[in-house]
């Protein structure tokens, strides 16, 4: 339905102004303005005026509230002069509300209305059902508009139409049903409080009341509503607040952020909410805006740091003229100087994106103000007893008060069980800024590391045992972002607090397939910590535990587990005696040191039992197990494994799960497929149960493996794709290598012998241990194989295949053999015979540096030419191929044979 026209603001400023016996000379010199300004208002030359005309006029016109807030919301066309013209006190009496139904009071829209249709949906639903709704969410959140837009939706449902009272600029509370009955030209009678006379006129109506930004008179608003609903029975009203009115039979809407495309969707992210609104101002702002490969990811990544907000993504787009979206995205750490609005016509809290967020904190008493900081520590989501430790006690109601003035998204069920609040990161990065410049940042970033250290600890007891491993796993799952940012700031300021976290965090790393990833973080908290203690010996046995089973380095692995023997060996029986023994065992298996390291397993086995310690009997068993697997007594590792298997005390589920996946390979090497097969199809299901990725991956292999035997390929090579993939993302090398040489025998299986012979030759350059252990059954079969293939391909072309894997890097051989497990061709196929083709030599010779894991800069200094050229290649060859991303030239490069 189409918006009443708006009367005009200059017969009003004329009217004023003559009441108040002055001429248009000495009402523009009383407020400062010049006489143009204020003939071209009165002549209506301009329809509206700036806020701070308007306000200047006001003050020279003497007038008092309610008659100055409708002056103002009439000079910025808010609501329609008429009603201020008709609440005039030297007005005769008559009749309100004589416009009848549609909108009154609304401003055109001059921009699209992006999004928000199920809001709208909604919204407008509930006005159905209930009588109050009130739209609450943050400043910027696009309350105001989605108001209008139900309106406009809603208005044929109400014979009198719907009208607006604007409350943002009320500044006494008991002004606001007066300012309310100006805005529908209800005039105020003497003697009569302006609440009653509102509440007679529209116990006549049927209509629908907008009341817009109630939150800093939440009380007054309140008030007036309770007496409208109870006396005008065909009155419903609509609020929009930060808060919510909390009034008998109120309906409560929150609104949220757009919608804003996932972290695996950047590329195609057009069509999220955030996206489409953005791109729609940005062209406003310049019209030869457009979202493209290029400027689409950069967009959704603006978009979601600044939490899908329509005020924070309006000021942005802004500003794309003038910067880009590339330094746009690169300076949105500074966000509050950089969105400051443009638009003059625009209410002063929504000016800027300071603005609006200072709207909202000035209206907190100070110890709610003390509770907001303090919890802008948080970098992610967080319960209610972290805030607690953070803000101190007595910090729930006001937590609860931040939930609804919607400066704390309401809590959300975690997958472990607990309930956690978020913080806007525009919200929190105000915040912050008010914790440093309050002197409090410090407190609250040691209060937060003293918790965290508390929930690490006591998961990783939880760890320890497998039945409580799920919980607390997912407990510091959902605890992520906090555990990081306790230990970065732990690690810079109390190295005691850092080494306790690291060890605490250590075997949830290992589950995850973190471990390697903080190596450097554990590391640094060894160096400063004194040898010999808990903390430093369980952070070198996890130490050990990255650079053997990732980092693929047995001797730096070797080095930290006996570092803990020489300072702990002659003290006596200890748990991390008998698991670092138990270590040096393993590791010196792989180095093919099989005498020592038995000793070491056995020395290992005989302290763990003298102390029942039941985890480090099954360590040493399952150590024991593999130094004979790797001599060779296949019977022997066999019964070892299962006596490892079969210790069912509470031990850390990873080791029960290592235990598994041992048994299952030497089973299976040993010819007992069936048990093996039962055994590893077991190991599988609690591994993906509880995400313990490094045993999903090894038992992904040795499931492949098995497959493979039983003339399975298809199914081997979607199990070993997966291994890959997860080896790939942890940074496993051991496991990489593994999975290099089961896609070895997978090519064999399948008769390519080439790709076999060259997946060996990667795994054999790329693990170049000298006097490594190699089981001899696996060596015979290697071997077996191998003599097959150079028979099938001749001299000149094994010897080619066995060139191209050892020239590879972990990174290509991991993006080949990915390639090779491939369930079918995909885009790139068709990339390899068209876009390939395009190429000049230098474009093909920058493809193989790419594929060689070669950066940048590096390829800049191989080739003598600049940084910026190496980029400006890539772009045109990426244009070519329809290649985006790194990985899929080094896979069009491994397709070509160019790797």
């Amino acid at each position: 339905m189409a918006e009443q026209p708006a009367a005009g603001f200059g017969e009003l400023l004329r009217q004023l102004r003559a009441e108040a016996l002055l001429t248009q000379e000495e009402l523009a010199e009383a407020a400062g303005l010049s006489v143009r300004s204020v003939s071209d208002l009165e002549r209506g030359i301009n329809r509206t005026a700036r806020k701070d005309t308007a306000v200047l006029l006001a003050g020279a016109l003497n007038l008092a509230e309610p008659a100055r807030s409708s002056f103002l919301a009439a000079a910025l066309g808010r609501i329609q002069a008429a009603r201020v013209l008709a609440a005039e006190p030297g007005q005769a009496p008559g009749e309100p509300l004589t416009s009848g139904g549609g909108v009154h009071g609304f401003v055109p829209a001059l921009t699209s209305f992006v999004g928000r249709g199920r809001a709208v949906s909604d919204v407008a639903a509930l006005l159905d059902r209930d009588r109050l709704v009130t739209v609450t969410g943050p400043g910027g959140a696009g309350k105001t508009r989605l108001a209008g837009e139900v309106a406009r939706q809603v208005a044929g449902r109400f014979a009198d139409g719907v009208w607006l009272a604007e409350l943002g600029s009320v500044r006494d509370p008991a002004l606001v049903p007066a300012v309310v009955a100006a805005a529908l030209g209800v005039r105020e009678q003497p003697g009569t409080p302006a609440a009653d006379a509102l509440g007679r006129v529209l116990a006549r109506r049927q209509l629908l009341l907008v009341l817009d930004n109630c939150e800093h008179v939440a009380g007054a608003a309140a008030e007036l509503c309770a007496g409208l609903l109870l006396g005008c029975d065909d009155v419903r009203v609509l609020g929009t607040s930060r808060e919510p009115l909390r009034v008998a039979g109120e309906a409560r809407y929150r609104l949220g952020p757009l919608t804003l495309p996932g972290p695996d969707e950047l590329a195609e992210a057009a069509g999220a909410e955030a996206v489409v609104l953005f791109a729609d101002r940005a062209r406003s702002a310049d019209a030869r805006f457009a979202l493209d490969g290029q400027t689409g990811p950069a967009v959704a990544r603006i978009v979601a740091r600044l939490d899908g907000m329509p005020l924070a993504i309006e000021l942005a787009a802004a500003r794309v003229e003038a910067l880009g979206v590339a330094q746009l995205l690169d300076r949105l750490d500074d966000r509050f100087a950089l969105l400051a609005g443009t638009d003059r016509l625009a209410v002063g809290r929504h000016r800027s994106l300071a603005a609006t967020v200072e709207w909202s904190y000035r209206l907190l008493d100070e110890h709610q103000r003390r509770v907001f900081r303090a919890v802008s520590v948080f970098p992610g989501p967080f319960t209610l007893a972290a805030a607690e430790a953070v803000a101190g006690e007595g910090a729930e109601p006001a937590v609860m008060h931040l939930v609804d003035c919607s400066l704390i998204s309401p809590p959300r069920a975690n997958p472990d069980g607990r309930s956690r609040y978020v913080m806007l990161e525009t919200l929190r990065a105000y915040g912050a800024q008010l914790l440093a410049e309050a002197g409090e940042r410090g407190e609250a970033e040691a209060a937060l590391a003293g918790y965290t250290l508390g929930i690490a600890e006591t998961a990783a007891a939880g760890l320890q045992t497998s039945t409580g491993e799920m919980a607390a796993a997912r407990w510091l799952d959902a605890e992520d972002a906090t555990v990081q940012q306790a230990l970065a700031w732990a690690m810079a300021h109390n190295s005691a607090i850092g080494l306790r976290l690291g060890a605490a965090l250590a075997p949830w790393w290992f589950l995850r397939g973190r471990l390697a990833g903080q190596y450097p973080v554990l590391g640094e908290a060894v160096a400063h910590a004194v040898p010999g203690g808990d903390g430093w010996c369980a952070a070198q046995f996890w130490l050990g535990t990255a650079a053997m089973l990732f980092s693929a380095d047995l001797a730096g692995a070797l080095g930290h587990f006996t570092a803990v023997r020489d300072f702990i060996g002659d003290r006596g029986p200890s748990r991390a005696l008998a698991d670092c023994l138990a270590s040096r065992s393993v590791t010196l298996s792989a180095l093919g040191r099989l005498a020592e390291a038995v000793d070491d397993g056995r020395r290992a086995l005989a302290v763990a039992r003298e102390l029942g310690y039941p985890a480090g009997e099954a360590l040493a068993l399952e150590r024991l197990s593999i130094a004979a697997y790797y001599s060779g007594d296949l019977d022997g590792s066999v019964r070892l494994a299962r006596q490892a298997e079969q210790i069912t005390a509470e031990i850390p589920g990873w080791l029960a799960r290592n235990c598994i996946s041992f048994l299952a390979k030497v089973l299976d090497v040993s010819g007992n497929l069936a048990a093996a097969e039962h055994v590893c199809a077991a190991g599988l299901a609690r591994s993906r149960d509880v995400g313990d990725l490094r045993n999903l991956a090894a038992l992904l292999i040795r499931m492949a493996m098995l497959e493979m035997r039983s003339g399975s390929t298809a199914g081997a090579t979607a199990h070993l794709r997966e291994a890959l993939q997860i080896s790939a993302g942890t940074g496993s090398r051991l496991g990489l290598a593994n999975g290099l040489a089961c896609c070895g025998y997978l090519c064999a299986a399948t008769e390519r012998w080439a790709e076999a012979v060259t997946v060996w030759a990667a795994s054999a350059a790329l693990l170049p241990y000298e006097g490594s252990a190699t089981a001899p059954a696996s060596v015979r079969r290697r071997q077996e194989l191998l003599l097959e293939a150079r028979q099938a391909l001749g001299p000149a072309r094994t010897r080619a295949a066995e060139d191209r894997g050892a020239a590879m890097s972990w990174a290509t051989a991991a993006e080949y053999a990915l390639l090779l497990t491939a369930p079918a061709p995909g885009p790139l196929a068709a990339a390899t015979g068209t876009g390939l083709g395009r190429l000049s030599a230098r474009e093909r010779e920058l493809v193989t540096l790419v594929a060689q894991g070669r950066t940048d800069t590096q390829i800049a200094a191989q080739l003598f030419i600049s940084v910026r050229t190496v980029r400006s290649h890539l772009d045109r060859i990426r244009d070519k191929t329809g290649c985006r991303r790194r990985t899929d030239l080094t896979r069009l490069a491994l397709s070509a044979g160019l790797v």
